[in-house]
């Protein structure tokens, strides 16, 4: 997921009023992820973990500990952990879905191969798991373990799903917390714990990740259709090339006459792309104002976002946690 520079500008002040934690971190990244064995796992992962990334969800770990008050050093640990997990589900996806660009680059998979690619994946997961349980909390660990099941369970429903047009808005956003949101909350929710966090403390930051991760993968999936291919790290229109069903399209084909039902039909369910296809989807999306309802969706997701903080101490972590929300949804305002 790209993120231009109205989104970084939250990003960029959390990051440094965290730098020091933030630089352990990536000492942490850079570490774990060699082997004495396999020089091809530090060369994969190295691709993808040095491409550019905002390194949002062990960001977001290290604030919630930060703002609960948290002095030790697990919350690094915990923050890495996210990181490789997100990367593994990085190099799984591109597979799965036979990308050929991340972030701007080609993908892994390209450059080196399949095998590569979930194998490095498969490592990077082990390497998580020896991560977290360094900081010997069992509690954090169920919480990750949970998301890695949640995360796996989203692929295998979004693969289930997929050019089926009977898929709901609510099959969407099940999707959506599997691949996306589930990382995001738990990431929030593990700095929260680590820090030793009220129930309700807890609680509010696992609300926010999850609420800020659906506006995420929402904003993302509407910038496939209107973006820029710099800007978003891919290229326009890949979902709709990949046959994706995300909330645009669901809200369009809901909406659809006969007509516009056969073209979803053909280019969605039976794959049968041609010449201008792309174009006539955007003017299918624009006639039923699919991009404007995802949009306004995505706005609600970002005002709960916010709404969550609530029970959380008032400073300038928090406040940069709410401009987040907010400039998640700025990329499509």
């Amino acid at each position: 997921m790209g993120l231009n520079e109205n989104v970084a500008k939250p990003l960029d002040r959390l990051a440094g009023m965290l730098a020091p934690d933030m630089e352990a971190v990536n000492a942490l990244i850079r570490t774990r992820m060699a082997s004495r064995h396999a020089p091809r796992i530090p060369e994969v992962t190295a691709h993808l973990i040095e491409a550019g990334g905002k390194r949002v969800r062990p960001l977001l770990t290290v604030a919630a500990a930060r703002m609960l008050g948290y002095g030790g050093t697990h919350h690094q640990l915990l923050a890495a952990t996210v990181e490789f997990i997100h990367t593994a589900t990085l190099l799984h996806d591109d597979v799965v879905d036979e990308s050929r660009q991340r972030r701007g680059r080609p993908t892994a998979n390209l450059l080196w191969d399949n095998k590569s690619s979930v194998l490095v994946g498969d490592y990077l997961f082990a390497r998580s798991f020896q991560l977290m349980t360094e900081t010997g909390h069992m509690q954090v660990l169920r919480i990750l373990a949970d998301a890695a099941a949640t995360i796996a369970e989203g692929e295998v429903l979004q693969l289930t799903a997929a050019q089926d047009l009977a898929t709901t808005e609510a099959v969407y956003l099940q999707i959506v917390r599997g691949k996306t949101a589930a990382l995001f909350s738990a990431a929030c929710e593990v700095g929260a714990e680590i820090a030793g966090g009220t129930a309700v403390q807890v609680r509010a930051l696992h609300d926010y990740g999850d609420a800020i991760g659906i506006a995420f993968q929402i904003v993302d999936d509407i910038l496939d259709y209107c973006g820029v291919s710099e800007t978003i790290g891919k290229n326009v229109g890949d979902d709709f090339r990949e046959r994706k069903l995300t909330l645009p399209v669901i809200t369009a084909i809901a909406a659809a006459d006969g007509a516009e039902r056969a073209f979803w039909q053909r280019t969605i369910e039976q794959g049968d792309q041609r010449d201008g296809d792309l174009d006539r989807a955007l003017s299918i999306l624009a006639r039923h104002d699919a991009l404007g309802s995802a949009r306004r969706s995505a706005l609600g997701w970002a005002d709960r976002a916010r709404a969550a903080l609530g029970p959380l101490p008032q400073g300038p972590i928090r406040d940069c946690l709410s401009e987040l929300a907010g400039f998640v949804v700025a990329r499509v305002a």
